[in-house]
């Protein structure tokens, strides 16, 4: 019927098949070496299945089905009387725990909200813990239309179901061959995304496919071929690629490393950011989601591996300082955030200062395009563009690139976004005027048009633009779009928002608190963001574990979650970004008082800070703003009552 699951045959058909039969066609279909402790597994389903489908008689059971944007798969989808039964089996068991339930409600979830023909229907996530006790049957319905996970066992799971089908009659019929070749679209955290391409998924399935956007396996598509065409031409080529903030900017780039990981590869590729918290995270959620996938791999060696093709660009850079004429051994580079690359002046002083240095006078793009000529005949970089995204000094933007090719390198092909005009997707001041001696072509499908963060509200963006910018009429009208969607708070009250974050996050969900850097005062709150947080800990430890996001303990700032995102956020709003008299004022915390920031560089970088901040959510989020306190003068109640009072005059309701 379909390869989205390894077997599917109606109740009947299933019935009257043998266990055997059915155990070898699902292992036909497995990729992975098998172990006798799963083909056991399954065994033990099968069997507990066809027990409780000798007595109901009906449905469609579906094993080892695809969960693409988690790039697992979920043990039995059974289908029965419109409603759709999600079964997480845990053979042997002997509790319900609370991991377990989190990955059943996971799956369910991800149906509801990726795959078409689950949109409008009932959803039950089951964790089937074969040898635990029973427990009291409790299906409290959510918004969503997909229940709380319910706890069964290989003796009651009849039951159950019977009592649920017997309770709930769902409006709409499922026939089973439609309802499982609907349309999924998925919007994958960049973590999850990841690690499907890293476990060859195609990049079809975990993209969205929406008809107004230029998806990503058009974009990759067309880099594929500029790499081709490079090799074959024996020409260097550099891509410049935008996107709106959570178009999967990142994820082409590793969709690229990914295909081309092989170091015996003639398109070897190499994915290099100089965001080391985006780059930790990554290599460490690869590294383990390839060692639960092959028992017989260390987690050093997968670590290993992981290493090879995503790196920090700082150690690429210092790798092939030292030796001054060795090409690298990767053909293609891709250059995460490339914007972000530095200055003459900051690369400069930090080969002086840092690497002994003491001529050395070139920008980084400067260098890092000259590491690539190296190459005898030819190569690629992808330089994957962030607009809005600077936040720290020194960083070049675009026109250092430019200023580069044109100065030194103008036999380079330059394949650019059509959208490089507009400073909302490649920052400020580009200078396009500099490609003009240059062999450039402006190409449509190097622009990533809609977000894939943020799947309940593209819109976002746009609003955070407006918000951030003073445009509150703007802001207001793009929130009414997209309330219904994408729910946005603001509290004074800092235990309402972090209780209504934790109860907004449901499955393997993620939650997080954030700040500005710059927002040292909040630590009279109880928010502290000068704490040093290990990005792998916070971003990928479970909800139990009070190093990770989850607790809403630790707050990362506009550093550590740049470029990664959460399902839902906490936003502390400090007064270093103060709404007064009718404007945004920029302030510093230097010493024991508040400082005006009068340069416009530091402005922005600040300005750019709450846009990473307020564009990380992808379902949602709620801002906190202090009350003050009168009594201490870094704090007072008018450093922060305009500020509560424009978001809300931005259409943002009070939790």
């Amino acid at each position: 019927m379909s390869n989205r699951a390894y077997y599917s045959a109606s109740a009947q058909d299933f019935l009257q098949t043998s266990s055997d039969e059915i155990i070898g066609k699902i292992t036909s279909e497995h990729a992975q070496d098998l172990v006798h402790l799963q083909t056991n597994a399954w065994g033990s389903q099968i069997e507990i299945l066809k027990r409780t489908l000798q007595t109901l008689q009906t449905g469609y059971v579906f094993f080892e089905m695809l969960i693409p944007r988690m790039g697992k798969r979920a043990d039995v989808v059974y289908v029965a009387n419109g409603i759709v039964f999600v079964l997480e089996f845990k053979v042997g068991e002997t509790e319900y725990k609370t991991h377990d339930l989190r990955q059943a409600e996971g799956y369910a979830m991800d149906l509801s909200c990726f795959h078409e023909t689950s949109y409008d229907q009932l959803i039950f996530p089951i964790l089937v813990s074969t040898n635990a006790p029973d427990e009291v049957l409790d299906y409290t319905k959510q918004t969503t239309g997909v229940f709380h996970p319910i706890k069964a066992n290989a003796d009651n799971l009849t039951k159950i179901l019977s009592q649920i089908l017997g309770a709930y009659e769902s409006t709409t019929a499922i026939n089973p061959t439609i309802w499982i070749n609907g349309r999924y679209k998925p919007t994958p955290t960049i973590i999850e995304a990841a690690q499907a391409l890293y476990a060859k998924h195609n990049v079809n399935d975990i993209a969205r496919s929406d008809a107004d956007a230029v998806n990503l396996a058009e974009t990759v598509g067309r880099i594929n071929e500029i790499i081709h065409q490079s090799r074959i031409q024996k020409q260097k080529s550099i891509c410049f690629v935008t996107g709106v903030p959570g178009a999967g900017k990142t994820l082409v780039g590793l969709n690229i490393a990914t295909i081309h990981n092989n170091v015996k590869d003639e398109e070897h590729a190499v994915f290099l950011s100089g965001n080391g918290p985006l780059v930790d995270v990554l290599r460490e959620a690869l590294a383990k989601d390839s060692k639960s996938r092959n028992a017989d791999k260390s987690i050093a060696d997968a670590r290993r591996e992981t290493g090879s093709f995503i790196q920090n660009i700082h150690h690429f850079r210092d790798e092939y300082l030292r030796d001054s004429e060795r090409a690298p051994i990767e053909k293609v580079v891709i250059f995460d955030e490339a914007q972000r690359a530095w200055d003459v002046e900051k690369t400069s002083k930090f080969m002086r200062q840092k690497r002994d240095q003491a001529d050395f006078n070139q920008s980084e793009p400067e260098f890092l395009v000259g590491v690539m000529d190296r190459h005898d005949e030819w190569c690629v970089v992808i330089a994957l563009i962030g607009g809005g995204q600077e936040i720290n000094d020194g960083e070049a933007g675009l026109n250092g690139w430019f200023s580069a090719l044109q100065n030194n390198y103008s036999d380079w092909h330059i394949y650019y976004s059509d959208k490089l005009k507009q400073k909302e997707y490649a920052g400020q001041n580009v200078e396009l005027s500099l490609l003009k001696e240059t062999q450039s072509n402006s190409e449509h499908s190097l622009h990533l048009a809609t977000s894939m963060r943020s799947f309940r509200a593209d819109k976002l963006s746009h609003f955070v633009h407006y918000l951030i910018h003073n445009q509150t009429s703007q802001a207001h009208t793009i929130y009414q779009q997209i309330k219904a969607d994408y729910p946005i708070f603001v509290t004074c009250d800092l235990s309402k928002a972090k209780a209504w974050t934790k109860a907004k996050r449901r499955g393997l969900e993620s939650c997080g608190l954030i700040a500005s850097s710059g927002a040292t005062r909040l630590k009279a709150e109880g928010v502290f963001v000068n704490n040093e947080i290990d990005a792998a800990h916070w971003f990928l430890n479970s909800q139990d574990d009070v190093r990770s996001c989850h607790f809403l303990e630790d707050a990362g700032t506009e550093f550590l979650v740049q470029g990664l995102e959460l399902d839902w956020c906490l936003i502390a709003w400090d007064a270093d970004y103060r709404y007064k008299n009718n404007v945004f004022e920029h302030w510093s915390f230097t010493g024991s008082k508040w400082m005006h920031v009068h340069n416009e560089s530091k402005q922005r970088y600040l300005e750019n800070s709450y846009r990473v901040l307020l564009t990380r959510a992808r379902q949602g989020m709620v801002i906190y703003v202090p009350l003050g306190d009168s009594h201490d003068a870094t704090r007072t109640p008018a450093l922060y009552a305009e500020t509560y009072e424009y978001l809300k005059n931005c259409g943002i309701p009070e939790l």
